[in-house]
């Protein structure tokens, strides 16, 4: 423990030592009249484009900006790489060229430092494209030394804490996230050519609903009220069908004041949509056309491989009752279960642990998450759900017990989840009433009863499929990410002691 401590102030000091180097260097820059935090540079060229397209702009003026990568000198003359957005390219300093002074400014930068170039372009002996530089402007002095000698970023915490190192050090994480902004583009484009209409509703609401979880909660000083951030958008979207529009979708963040892990986070990216004159067999099949169309469009195939595991997205997915998929995981069939007695039977010989509140239909969904969820691993859509567990979602039609809806899983966790909504306000009233009760007796996840939701209802609201998909765990997939914070920019983290 001593010998950990002590490496620790070392390490300490010699990060202060650094500083203090980077430091004289800026205050030698100042005194040659030079900002050492530069202004607007104009850039012609990114690395990327003069890389890819040399046979047009070789001898060419180019100017490029950047943070400086790496260094080596040889006497009069010294190369470099610098990196912008789109990746890295080698600089050709020498002092014969830019001039004595201006070569002495150079010795004055650091890794890290931001600066911008003008050169022009050629291929060097060694056959590397580079750029011979006549000149560069210093744009930003790094007062900070990049993390392990500028080889790279390992420490998970450090990456989520201070994702702008994780960005500067691991090219490959900047990619994934040019990656999500793809994914998010073209389900957006997918959805505009189905002539669905992109809106926005509150992010802060009078009522938590939309969803069993548990909100955050706020206080409005101006109207002295409490308000929730959303957990879902989808009661105001369904109002706007109510209100005529025909097809919808919002994407965008929701909260829920639950646990954090390698696929959950408190503040998360979703897109929902409802579609008037649709059900859940047609929001399936816009489902799984969606995600493969997507992964088409970004990766080139609908087939990825996440964790080792080669999976096909290709339509159409395989399709299982929650009943049936309980029965073929956990060898038990809850088609004959009649009592309440005999499904408490069921879980305590499986050892699944349950409440007392739970009736059959919680009781089979909780058996299915601990049992069969963790073999779904092609995409596959569960349906049949149990009408206890499903609040907002129309009865089948020939069985009261079970809603139509489904849940679509990949690799054992759930990315979608969708149902023919409850269009009937006199059933919706009478469930979000057992939802309250459910409340009322310690359950924080039960939805509370949304009034001017069923007067919406009262007004009618047209059949209507709805989906929310989790956008962060699809980015997972495409990406091959292993954790949900590998694909959020900033994920939630504890204080630092």
């Amino acid at each position: 423990m001593a010998d950990m401590e002590e490496l620790q102030e070392q390490s300490v000091e010699e990060l202060n030592e650094l500083m203090r180097v980077r430091r004289s260097k800026m205050a030698d820059i100042i005194g040659q009249g030079i900002e050492p935090f530069g202004r607007k540079y104009y850039v012609t060229n990114h690395a990327q484009d003069i890389l890819e397209h040399y046979s047009d702009l070789e001898g060419a003026t180019v100017r490029v900006a950047g943070r400086l990568m790496a260094v080596r000198g040889h006497g009069k003359a010294s190369f470099a790489h610098i990196m912008d957005v789109s990746g890295k390219i080698q600089i050709y300093f020498r002092q014969d060229v830019m001039g004595e002074s201006a070569y002495e400014q150079f010795h004055l930068l650091d890794i890290g430092d931001i600066i911008g170039v003008e050169g022009t372009v050629f291929r060097t002996q060694k056959g590397e494209i580079s750029i011979k530089a006549a000149n560069f402007e210093f744009l930003a002095k790094s007062l900070r030394p990049l993390p392990e000698k500028w080889h790279g970023l390992k420490d998970i915490e450090t990456r989520y804490r201070q994702r702008y190192l994780d960005l500067i050090v691991n090219p490959e994480v900047r990619n994934n996230f040019i990656l999500r902004s793809k994914i998010i583009k073209s389900i957006r484009n997918i959805l505009d050519e189905r002539g669905f209409l992109e809106v926005e509703t509150p992010m802060m609401h009078p009522i938590a609903g939309g969803a069993a979880a548990k909100p955050f909660v706020t206080h409005h000083n101006a109207l002295d009220m409490k308000l929730y951030l959303r957990i879902a958008p989808e009661l105001y979207l369904k109002r706007l069908i109510v209100g005529g529009f025909e097809k919808v979708y919002e994407l965008g963040r929701v909260f829920r004041n639950e646990g954090i892990s390698i696929k959950h986070n408190p503040e998360f990216t979703m897109v929902e949509l409802y579609q008037a004159y649709a059900d859940y067999e047609d929001i399936m099949r816009l489902t799984e056309e969606v995600v493969a169309g997507v992964t088409r469009e970004i990766l080139g195939t609908a087939k990825i491989t996440y964790l080792n595991q080669e999976i096909d997205l290709t339509p159409p997915w395989s399709r299982l009752t929650m009943t049936e998929a309980v029965k073929k995981y956990a060898n038990v069939d809850f088609s004959t279960v009649a009592s309440i007695d005999e499904a408490r039977a069921i879980a305590d010989k499986l050892g699944v642990k349950y409440e007392k509140k739970h009736g059959i239909g919680a009781i089979l969904n909780i058996i299915f998450e601990e049992k069969a969820e963790e073999h779904l691993i092609q995409p596959t859509f569960i349906i049949g759900h149990p009408t206890e567990i499903s609040p907002l979602a129309k009865r089948n039609k020939t069985n009261p017990d079970i809603t139509d809806r489904f849940e679509a899983f990949i690799f054992a966790r759930e990315i979608a989840n969708g149902f023919s909504e409850l269009n009937d306000p006199i059933d919706q009233e009478g469930r979000f009433s057992d939802q309250l009760a459910q409340r009322l007796a310690g359950d924080d996840e039960a939805h509370m009863m949304d009034e001017d939701y069923i007067t919406a209802l009262q007004y009618g609201l047209p059949p209507t499929g709805g989906l929310g998909i989790g956008i962060d765990r699809l980015v997972m997939f495409l990406t091959d990410s292993y954790s949900i914070r590998d694909v959020i920019l900033f994920p939630h983290m504890r204080h630092k002691d």
